[in-house]
């Protein structure tokens, strides 16, 4: 998912664990096949998913995120990829997230991908956005409200519509390290600028 990396708006700083809140990205998988996931057997192949897929859990800090801290081992056990390959549908995502976000979190391998599990599982995903038949054009603001009406507590100033090329790439929604949903000015500025974006079916 090299494009959905490179789309972080706020800046990197390695360091130390230690961090003000998570955020959970949710990538519409379709969006990757499309841009750049031709040659990913996995999760653009004949088993492929046409929906959403967890991109990620990442700890932030108000201004910038921590990022390829040297806390934790660098190396995880394989079984990671496959306990979380229904949300992370290939082993290189999975291991990628640990060494960038995982390792400065300050948990362990199973407390991190435990905990991303947690915070999946406490955003409901809106029935529009449930296998979908066609693609549809849809405007940022209205991909926001689908989820904020899916979701008690879910604000405006919580998450943010990411796009690429036209496409909706993400959805990221910040979450308190209870996983309640919290404000986030940082993030909430990564929201698409166009007044429309295609959300395309797997190709």
């Amino acid at each position: 998912m090299g494009v959905l990396a490179a789309q972080r708006g706020p800046q990197e700083h390695a360091g130390a664990a230690g961090f003000d809140f998570w955020v959970l990205a949710l990538s519409w998988s379709p969006s990757y096949c499309l841009l750049e996931g031709q040659d990913d057997a996995v999760q653009c192949g004949r088993n492929r998913r046409n929906g959403f897929v967890v991109h990620g859990l990442w700890p932030q800090f108000e201004r910038g995120y921590p990022a390829h801290c040297d806390i934790g081992p660098q190396r995880i056990a394989s079984r990671f990829a496959d306990e979380m390959a229904d949300l992370m549908p290939t082993r290189r995502l999975v291991f990628h997230q640990w060494r960038k976000h995982g390792r400065c979190s300050g948990l362990t391998p199973d407390g991190y991908f435990a905990k991303t599990r947690a915070a999946s599982r406490s955003v409901r995903i809106p029935n529009r956005f449930d296998d979908p038949a066609r693609g549809v054009d849809m405007s940022p603001a209205a991909i926001e409200a689908a989820f904020i009406a899916a979701n008690a507590g879910l604000g405006r100033d919580a998450m943010a519509a990411v796009c690429h090329r036209g496409r909706f790439l993400e959805v990221r929604i910040c979450l308190d390290k209870d996983l309640r949903f919290r404000a986030c000015r940082e993030v909430d500025t990564d929201d698409c600028p166009l007044a429309h974006i295609n959300v395309p079916v797997a190709p």
